[in-house]
């Protein structure tokens, strides 16, 4: 079985490559403003990298948030699009789920994103990747305050800039491990997926807000 894993979610291009057990090729690279027009076209040199073609792919695993807008709908669009042409299966992760699978001898895993305003998207798992907090839309002080509170042996995981209360990873993905972990979940119709903000986009707020 060969597996696509697709992260767009942030200002980084994560993909990769997985064929059953093994890491076949990956990508790691800062795109910034340039993650539109670049994604697809360092996702088919990786494929021609190892001698893949698109219909080569039985499985699409996708990341659809939360993260930045835009990030979260250039995956999607790339991978609804390739699972619907190819009639591939097709899975979606949340990017904090992802973010907290990491090999170290922490108990806990704190996945974080900045939200900006002092708020953040994180959540709280353990060894197995068991959600302790639920993925949330929340204030930096709440989450520090939880986490300190349950644990001292916890480690905050981010590639944003951002200051936190204790020890901090940049997040460096582990892709086998990340495939590894969902290859088996259940697949989605292409159609159905959106991004998952965790929170009402600020045009949806002030939409809202002027609603009221």
């Amino acid at each position: 079985m060969n597996y696509l894993y697709l992260d767009t979610t942030s200002s980084f291009l994560y993909a990769g490559i997985v064929r059953d057990d093994s890491l076949l090729a990956e990508k790691k690279e800062y795109l910034g403003k340039d993650l539109s027009t670049k994604a697809l076209s360092f996702i088919a040199e990786m494929m021609a990298s190892v001698h893949l073609k698109p219909n080569d792919i039985d499985k699409i695993i996708l990341v659809n948030g939360p993260g930045s807008f835009t990030g979260c709908r250039i995956g999607i669009t790339i991978a609804k699009v390739y699972a619907w042409t190819l009639n591939i299966p097709i899975t979606v992760i949340s990017s904090l789920e992802a973010m907290a699978l990491i090999d170290d001898e922490y108990d806990y895993h704190v996945p974080v994103i900045d939200a900006r305003r002092d708020y953040v998207y994180a959540g709280i798992y353990d060894l197995e990747n068991n959600p302790i907090l639920k993925n949330q839309y929340i204030k930096k002080s709440v989450l520090e305050t939880a986490v300190e509170n349950m644990s001292d042996c916890y480690v905050y995981i981010t590639n944003d800039d951002i200051v936190l209360n204790g020890d901090v990873k940049k997040y460096d993905p582990n892709i086998l491990m990340i495939v590894s972990k969902f290859r088996d979940k259940e697949c989605v119709n292409p159609h159905s997926i959106d991004a998952d903000y965790l929170k009402l986009t600020e045009a949806e707020e002030k939409l809202n807000g002027s609603i009221s």
